[in-house]
């Protein structure tokens, strides 16, 4: 029997730069605990599918992030379009706010 420790779903973080918006991926992963007390770290692209000491099977873990890593929505996997959108919404609001002549 294994124990998951923890499950972390794939994700890009943003940061704002001066001139631009960087994106940095990180990858779904699940953290394990297997019964004989080995903990291990799987993500999509883990060649590792067995436990090093006791050999338990942990094939399935790895199919299931890649499975759930296919599945993303649009807004994980490409959030510099809804980024886009959202400051565009926000200028065309801020431009009506502001009307031409005023101070």
């Amino acid at each position: 029997m294994v124990q998951i420790l923890e499950r972390v779903q794939a994700h890009y973080e943003s940061r704002e730069m001066p001139f631009a918006t960087v994106y940095e991926w990180h990858p779904a992963n699940v953290a394990l605990e297997c019964d004989c007390g080995e903990k291990v770290t799987l993500s999509a692209t883990s060649t590792t599918t067995t436990c090093s000491q006791c050999g338990a099977d942990l094939v399935t873990f790895v199919y299931e992030i890649r499975e759930r890593e296919g599945r993303l929505p649009g807004k994980l996997t490409h959030p510099w379009f809804y980024d886009a959108r959202e400051r565009a919404q926000q200028h065309k609001h801020d431009e009506a706010a502001y009307l031409e002549g005023s101070p």
